[in-house]
């Protein structure tokens, strides 16, 4: 599905998506969240955080982001950015297996 993507508005939407997580560092926090279909206990393991810790800071990236992070949609249109924003050239592409979840942020 990235493949067929314009890489000029697809970057345009993941920058604009993920400006404000990267802005207060939750940018990996929520990838985390996405990457673990919104399995919060999964996530906070991954990041090695504490579950109260992972939801007091996916509560602020839903404030951030206007957006409910456990609606499935959302969690999509997070996967994406997060794909488009880790591919590099004029390609996007999804780096590795696609049912791993989105590719680690560099």
């Amino acid at each position: 599905m990235l493949s067929v993507l314009d890489p000029g508005p697809a970057r345009a939407f993941a920058d604009a998506l993920l400006a404000p997580l990267r802005a207060e560092g939750l940018d990996e926090s929520v990838r985390a969240y996405v990457q673990a279909n919104g399995q919060g206990e999964t996530a906070a393991r991954a990041l090695g955080v504490h579950r109260h810790t992972l939801r007091t800071r996916m509560r602020k990236a839903a404030e951030l982001l206007g957006r409910d992070p456990d609606d499935p949609a959302v969690r999509a249109e997070l996967w994406v950015a997060f794909a488009v924003a880790a591919s590099t050239g004029d390609r996007i592409r999804h780096v590795g297996d696609s049912r791993s979840g989105p590719p680690e942020i560099a």
